[in-house]
C-alpha cells in the first residue's frame, strides 16, 4: 500500500498533471470573466441598440461593478493558486538536495614545464614559456 502511495503521489505532483490542473482552474475562472462581460456589457448594449430595453444610470453601474467583481474574484483565485503552487513546489524540493554546479578551473597546466599556472596567465612564471594560445 505505502508503494501504491508513493506512486500516486510522484504521478500527481509531476509538472504536466499539476501545469493542466492550473489551466482547468484558470480556465474556469476565467469564463467568470467572460460570462460577466457577456451578460453586464454586450448583452445591454445590444439591447439598447436594438430599442429592448432602456437603461437608467442605476443600471449601467451596477453593471460596471457586477463585471469588476468578477475580475477581482478572478485575480483573487489565480493569487490563491499561486501561492498554493509555491506551497507544493516548496514541499517537493524539501527532501532533493540542489545539485551544486563544479566550480569554474582557476588554474591550468603549462603544456611545456607542466607546472600549475593561473588560468588567465599568458606566460608560465616558472618556464617563461608563452601560454597565451595553449
Amino acid at each position: 500500500m505505502r508503494k501504491f502511495i508513493e506512486e500516486f503521489k510522484a504521478f500527481a505532483l509531476r509538472g504536466n498533471v499539476m501545469d493542466m490542473a492550473v489551466g482547468v482552474i484558470i480556465g474556469g475562472a476565467f469564463s467568470g470573466i467572460v460570462t460577466s462581460l457577456t451578460d453586464n456589457f454586450f448583452n445591454p448594449i445590444l439591447n439598447f441598440v436594438t430599442g429592448a430595453a432602456t437603461y437608467t444610470l442605476t443600471d449601467v453601474s451596477g453593471f460596471a461593478s457586477a463585471f469588476v467583481s468578477s475580475v477581482i474574484n478572478f485575480i483573487i483565485m489565480a493569487f490563491v493558486l499561486f501561492c498554493l503552487m509555491k506551497i507544493v513546489n516548496t514541499a517537493m524540493n524539501l527532501g532533493h538536495k540542489k545539485e551544486e554546479e563544479p566550480a569554474a578551473p582557476t588554474t591550468k597546466v603549462c603544456p611545456y614545464c607542466k607546472s600549475t599556472i593561473p588560468i588567465d596567465a599568458t606566460r608560465c612564471a616558472h618556464c617563461t614559456s608563452d601560454v597565451s594560445e595553449a
